[in-house]
């Protein structure tokens, strides 16, 4: 099971950028591909994006930027090219101040 209601360590062999979206969170949201790498290698709430305008599943992370220790969010896919699990990563930001308090009431007894 990919997804779970408590946070989740994801297998994966590495990342598959799409020359479109790298670099792009960083200029955007000011989150740089080596960080949200870090993102991925840590403990994560991951759980099924509900809009998803492409026919491949996209999934939720829900955790803690590695550099600020700030509540973040990114949406990614999971690709598999010659027989390895890969991360496709779409988007990455931090959360506003309203998703923030969100996050904190709802895993305020939850390891963080």
């Amino acid at each position: 099971m990919l997804f779970a209601t408590m946070k989740t360590k994801i297998s994966f062999q590495g990342f598959d950028w799409d020359a479109g979206n790298r670099r792009k969170n960083e200029g955007k949201h000011g989150i740089s591909d080596h960080e949200i790498e870090n993102f991925f290698r840590q403990r994560l709430w991951v759980l099924p994006a509900i809009e998803s305008p492409s026919t491949e599943q996209r999934f939720l992370a829900i955790g803690l930027s590695p550099s600020h220790q700030k509540p973040m969010i990114a949406i990614f896919t999971i690709r598999i090219k010659s027989g390895e699990k890969l991360i496709r990563p779409i988007s990455a930001r931090r959360m506003n101040e309203r998703e923030e308090k969100k996050f904190k009431e709802a895993f305020q007894t939850a390891s963080i």
